[in-house]
């Protein structure tokens, strides 16, 4: 079990090293000079040079990326090309608790919906239940993340226009507060999330479903005499489960970043907006940050997932 993990970790590190390595390239090799957009109309030879020193761009590529590494120990992402002065982090930090909250909520409905609704199609496989039920799957599953929001914010302004509900289409309210006004514009962005997640999970977990109970020993099972609870829940279930906890690790990684399109279109003050206003903006320490934090999160997320293979299948603590 330890020398499993052990060898998760080291292949996770080179995992992050990597990012980092990719996107710090990419920020240095980017056509445009950050600096001279900054100063725009307003250019000054003297100015431009004390600017490139203070954020260290005339020092060695090599240089800089080493720069760029210890300071990720320390949270430290740099300083904003268009705040001047401000550090990154600063402007990431008060938006990762609506982008966590946002993708917790999610993950959790994804889960609650997906994988019963996918055990359940499976148990009922070749019948109008699951014909219905993977239909409705399928057609949330190939919607884009914008169609889906925004069908759902022309659905609630029709209703508002016909009833006087007044329900809101947009922002997020206090992160993690749960009183009746923050919890109205917390449910239409959680449920088009879910939404999206839940339909891939529960295919998934129909087709892991059936290759189960295909198998000899739940027949075996079945033959002697035991009842369908037990064989479905106990036996087949999982082992069904092998699969789907990759995913669900994966998903993990949206608890960081959360969905981009859903927190611009829904004006939610989340990493991902952050970062789509930096990619505008060219500001590529924010770009690089918002990077960086979602590849921990997903290596994070895989990290999870092998703790969780050990609990769904014993025979990998030997391994």
């Amino acid at each position: 079990m330890v020398q499993f993990l052990v060898k998760r970790l080291i292949g996770l590190v080179f995992v992050v090293l990597c990012v980092t390595f990719i996107t710090f390239i990419f920020g240095y090799l980017a056509p445009s000079d950050p600096i001279r957009v900054l100063l725009g109309e307003h250019f000054n030879p003297i100015i431009y040079a004390q600017l490139r020193h203070q954020y260290g761009l005339d020092l060695p590529w090599y240089q800089q990326y080493f720069n760029f590494l210890t300071g990720l120990f320390r949270l430290d992402f740099g300083y904003s090309y268009h705040y001047q002065g401000r550090p990154v982090w600063d402007l990431l930090k008060t938006g990762i608790p609506f982008s966590v909250e946002l993708g917790a909520w999610g993950l959790f409905f994804t889960i609650l919906f997906g994988v019963p609704l996918g055990v359940f199609a499976a148990i009922k496989a070749n019948t109008w239940l699951d014909t219905l039920g993977m239909g409705i799957a399928l057609v949330l599953y190939a919607l884009p993340t914008f169609v889906l929001a925004l069908v759902f914010q022309v659905v609630v302004v029709w209703i508002d226009k016909n009833t006087g509900l007044n329900w809101p289409v947009a922002n997020w309210g206090q992160a993690w507060n749960y009183d009746w006004s923050s919890i109205q514009h917390k449910i239409g962005p959680i449920l088009v999330f879910a939404a999206l997640t839940f339909a891939g999970l529960a295919r998934l977990a129909r087709t892991s479903m059936l290759e189960v109970l295909r198998q000899d020993y739940i027949r075996t099972a079945r033959a002697k005499g035991l009842l369908e609870t037990i064989v479905v829940y106990r036996h087949a279930l999982r082992n069904a489960m092998i699969p789907l906890v990759t995913v669900i690790g994966l998903s993990i990684g949206t608890l960081v970043t959360g969905v981009f399109f859903i927190e611009q279109i829904f004006n939610i003050p989340g990493i991902g907006t952050a970062a789509i206003t930096a990619i505008s903006d060219r500001d590529y320490p924010v770009i690089q940050a918002t990077a960086v934090l979602g590849a921990m999160a997903v290596v994070v997320g895989n990290l999870i997932s092998d703790l969780l293979y050990t609990l769904v299948d014993p025979r990998i603590k030997a391994e």
